[in-house]
């Protein structure tokens, strides 16, 4: 082999190994969300807020929107995250942590899992957060973990919308935000506030002033956290009114989100 084309072949390693180094992985949870319900052939399977899950409740554009942004793999976790579950994910998606409500044998974080992930989030760890309000979610164990960020959510409801022709009462103006480029009106329903104890900076507030969607860097890691799961399909699919961008925002936060991976 003349230097010519050993130069070619060193050339096409470094940016296989490159591509792979960079390759990101999107991990959600399903340990913490995992409801179930009976399909057409009577077998359980879970459901709600899943990447694989066309219906209008699962998340199937959201993980489109993180392919579309460099994502090589989206995985979901059923299992109690700790070290080395969390190894080789990118970004760790919890979403609508069940409650008594939506699981008769709910799954509540622990300290010793809330542990876990903020070392992952320390060490470069990407880390979403998307709650609901007190009534659809549990809050009060999501909040072991949130506090060790800096903030927690409230058990209030906040852009509570009677019915959706009145989407004026979810809607939020955007202007100038770091994480929203393209996105200018977004429609987000009964979700649960944010309170900052420290650290943490808002994203996005209602028009009364209270945190809807916070921020904060920990460590070599982020975390970005929302008081609600509002990027499931049934709000990303063009069925809302022309004058909200929701589909827009799933991808601004997932261009964002990869952007934060150290």
């Amino acid at each position: 082999m003349n230097k010519f084309s050993k130069s070619i072949l060193m050339i096409c390693l470094i940016t296989f190994v490159g591509f792979r180094i960079n390759a990101q992985t999107v991990t959600i949870d399903n340990y913490y969300n995992q409801e179930t319900k009976k399909d057409k052939s009577g077998n359980m399977v879970t459901f709600h807020y899943q990447w694989n899950e066309t219906e209008m409740s699962g998340f199937s554009i959201f993980g489109e929107a993180f392919k579309k942004n460099g994502a090589k793999e989206l995985k979901t976790l059923s299992a109690a995250p700790d070290e080395a579950k969390l190894k080789g994910t990118d970004i760790f998606i919890i979403v609508d942590p069940d409650n008594l409500k939506d699981n008769a044998k709910p799954n509540y974080v622990n300290e010793a899992e809330a542990s876990a992930i903020a070392k992952w989030v320390k060490a470069g760890g990407v880390l979403l957060l998307m709650a609901n309000d007190e009534v659809n979610a549990d809050l009060e164990h999501l909040n072991i973990l949130t506090s060790k960020f800096g903030f927690t959510f409230n058990k209030d409801l906040i852009l509570h919308v009677t019915d959706d022709q009145h989407f004026a009462d979810g809607e939020i103006s955007i202007e100038n935000n770091p994480i929203f480029k393209t996105a200018k009106h977004v429609f987000i329903k009964d979700a649960s506030s944010i309170k900052i104890n420290h650290s943490a900076k808002p994203v996005l507030k209602t028009t009364d002033g209270k945190n809807v969607m916070v921020s904060v860097k920990y460590g070599k890691g982020t975390v970005l956290a929302v008081g609600d799961p509002w990027l499931y399909n049934e709000y990303v699919n063009g069925r809302l009114p022309v004058k909200y961008d929701n589909d827009k925002a799933a991808n601004d936060i997932a261009s964002w989100l990869i952007k934060q991976i150290p």
